[in-house]
């Protein structure tokens, strides 16, 4: 049986709030270490796993670094069209 199934809820619950209380964590925190736990175990149709994180964020980076040298090279061609000395 899963460990968030309908009939084991109560008790699941009840360990978070136990076990936030002695580490002093709150419940909200623990319960998305929990499900993200989960996630990377399991897979989510909701939530991305750690590694999935981990990769959107640098496709985000680098679609980031990619947009900046595109700019720069708008602006050299904008420069270069003004000027009329375009490199051979």
């Amino acid at each position: 049986m899963h460990p968030t199934s309908p009939a084991t809820r109560p008790y699941h619950t009840l360990l978070i709030h136990i076990h936030g209380n002695r580490a002093r964590i709150s419940e909200s925190c623990l319960r998305n270490w929990l499900a993200q736990a989960d996630a990377d175990e399991h897979g989510s149709e909701t939530r991305l796993t750690s590694s999935e994180k981990k990769e959107l964020a640098q496709l985000r980076k680098d679609k980031r670094r990619l947009e900046l040298e595109v700019d720069i090279v708008k602006r050299a061609a904008a420069y270069f069209a003004r000027e009329n000395i375009l490199p051979n």
